[in-house]
């Protein structure tokens, strides 16, 4: 089976992104000369660095043998991203769920594919379809619902500095899309 990991194929280059950290901070007047500062430009490279650097693993999936045919959903799953427009963090939770098919996933599964979408330059109507997709493509539910609440720091630190605005996206996909009553459940449950 591939890994998840299999698109990420960049390894960072963490001296040349120290060298362009400093120069970043400089350009901004920001002097590094002093005792605090000093290794910053390193410690920002690190940061990013494991800010776009997902663990690797492996979609584990199992035979539906009892048939399963209802929801299953996990709610809450921690999310942190950064903005591709402004290189700033957002965090948020994940409600991920789906309606099983031939196969159902580990649990632990559904954290793994939000972390991998996540650690990434991102926008968050990508990062919500994205896990619906990987996770339709291979699963093949019956149907896949993924929520995304989330606090952008683009929003409530800089420009419009709109704090407490939370931004919500969806994508359903299957019966969760096509039908009322299964979409009305998971949007249901999927609230905190």
């Amino acid at each position: 089976m591939r890994t998840a990991n299999a698109s990420m194929t960049a390894i960072p280059d963490l001296d040349a992104a120290r060298d362009a950290a400093a120069s970043l901070l400089k350009a901004l007047g920001v002097d590094t000369d002093s005792e605090s500062l000093r290794d910053t430009p390193a410690r920002m490279a690190r940061a990013y660095a494991e800010l776009f650097s997902p663990r690797p693993f492996e979609l584990t999936t199992f035979p539906n043998d009892e048939g399963y045919d209802e929801l299953v959903l996990v709610r809450s799953i921690p999310l942190r991203s950064v903005c591709e427009h402004h290189l700033l963090p957002f965090t948020g939770v994940a409600h991920v769920g789906y309606l099983p098919g031939e196969r159902i996933v580990g649990l632990s599964k559904l954290a793994r594919v939000v972390e991998h979408f996540a650690c990434r330059p991102q926008v968050q109507e990508r990062l919500t379809k994205q896990i619906a997709d990987h996770l339709g493509e291979r699963l093949d539910p019956r149907g896949v619902g993924v929520v995304i609440e989330a606090d952008h720091t683009c929003m409530t630190l800089r420009g419009v500095q709109s704090p407490g605005s939370r931004t919500i996206t969806s994508t359903l996909l299957g019966l969760l899309r096509d039908d009322a009553r299964s979409r009305a459940e998971f949007l249901t449950l999927a609230r905190p």
